[in-house]
């Protein structure tokens, strides 16, 4: 008797053990539950919010900065995803736009995912056409950035002491802007490119003759853009210049209209009489600076501009045949251009 009594205690103490183990179970998982849910559950604004982790933020204080602006839950879920992956978050400026999971918030950061606006820059665009760009792309008004732009000339002195404005060393790209760069940095970053580039070909150590070389390229991209034709280009100018004749080429005319206002988006007759420093069927010589901002196959164009005896051309951009026409005397010219007139009107055109 004494026995079955023993064996019925057992069992009894057995069932209480096996519920306590059930609760401390259950009570284990409700945390785990939390934090994964936390964790992997999507949240986040539904329209577009911009987050700012400035250089020197601690991570502690960029999940706290999430929180606040409500791109995570919680910032212990995204401490705790921080603590797991033990990965490196890097500063910046970080666009969302609809929930996702604190692990993908953290990815994002983690990849250095930060939003940019994308600009891209044509060879041959003027100071006027790369403020009107970055305009049309949200960086402030066409004025500001020209007038920012004059005021950060300094940047090239070192390479071209003579430079009047940054015209021919914003060197043309794709870029990637943070969204609340200035005229100041987009100079910045479109200088040291030119830098860059311009190390590559040898043109850095041209320093006495960097104006020149830009100016000229200047010139040829504006003229051309066919790649072969470009050093025959630039040996035109360079015949010209070396017989004293005038350049008279239509690119440096519109730019002196529009320094001073009065481009009417064509050129006109009165336009070749008015006389500005750029005016180059007025003075002989290359223009008092760069045009335009050219690219690396028109810098290297006028680094080594072909040899020939062609003093005359009638530009490709101008050519519905799409091809420069080269000639060596007037008269060759002369035919050049009424083929070019006989090729417009054929193709529709005046």
């Amino acid at each position: 008797m004494v026995r079955r009594r023993q064996t019925k205690r057992r069992r009894k103490g057995s069932g209480a053990a096996g519920i306590l183990w059930t609760l401390l179970f259950i009570l284990l998982l409700l945390p785990a539950g939390a934090a994964t849910w936390l964790v992997l559950a999507p949240f986040g604004p539904e329209t577009e919010t911009f987050v700012e982790l400035a250089p020197g933020f601690s991570t502690v204080r960029m999940g706290r900065q999430l929180e606040e602006s409500g791109v995570v839950r919680s910032q212990f879920a995204f401490d705790l995803v921080r603590w797991w992956k033990r990965g490196t978050l890097k500063a910046g400026e970080y666009r969302f736009d609809h929930p996702v999971a604190v692990t993908e918030v953290y990815a994002r950061i983690s990849r250095g995912d930060v939003y940019t606006r994308t600009v891209i820059i044509p060879e041959g665009a003027s100071l006027f056409e790369i403020a009107a760009r970055l305009e049309q792309t949200g960086f402030g008004s066409r004025k500001s950035f020209l007038e920012g732009a004059a005021r950060q000339v300094g940047l090239v002195k070192d390479l071209d002491p003579g430079a009047a404005s940054l015209e021919g060393y914003l060197f043309p790209d794709t870029y990637h802007f943070a969204r609340k760069f200035g005229p100041a940095q987009i100079c910045a970053a479109m200088v040291k490119r030119f830098r860059a580039v311009a190390g590559q070909i040898g043109l850095v150590g041209l320093k006495g003759n960097m104006h020149r070389v830009v100016t000229m390229a200047s010139l040829v991209e504006r003229e051309t853009a066919v790649d072969e034709e470009r050093p025959l280009v630039a040996g035109v100018f360079e015949n010209r210049l070396a017989k004293k004749m005038p350049l008279m080429t239509d690119p440096s005319v519109i730019y002196g209209l529009e320094l001073d206002g009065r481009w009417r988006g064509a050129i006109y007759q009165s336009d070749l009489k008015l006389d500005t420093p750029y005016n180059t069927y007025l003075h002989t010589g290359l223009p008092p600076g760069p045009v335009a901002n050219p690219g690396l196959r028109s810098l290297k164009a006028a680094m080594e501009p072909a040899k020939s005896d062609y003093l005359y051309f009638v530009a490709a951009g101008a050519n519905p045949q799409g091809r420069s026409l080269f000639s060596s005397t007037i008269e060759e010219h002369a035919r050049n251009v009424a083929d070019y007139r006989h090729a417009v009107k054929k193709a529709g055109g005046r």
